[in-house]
């Protein structure tokens, strides 16, 4: 049994829609690809099937698709264990 892999995204700003946020992490090679994903409906955000492309991902949410786990922090903020 795999690991799940964490990532902690430090969040620039207010927000950043779920198509950035995945390619950012890397889990995309392009946003055409994370916009795929998300619609394929492989991504959750805090829980919950996401289907919207641009959902705005702000500090505090957790993102998971495929083995992967993503938190997003606010600038500065300690990621929480």
């Amino acid at each position: 049994m795999s690991r799940l892999q964490q990532i902690t995204f430090p969040l620039r700003g207010e927000f950043i829609t779920l198509d950035r946020l995945i390619k950012a992490c890397g889990l995309a090679n392009s946003g055409g690809q994370a916009k795929l994903m998300i619609a394929d409906g492989l991504v959750q955000v805090d829980g919950q099937d996401e289907l919207r492309k641009t959902a705005k991902i702000r500090a505090g949410q957790v993102v998971a698709m495929a083995g992967t786990r993503i938190t997003v922090v606010g600038e500065g903020e300690a990621p929480a264990d």
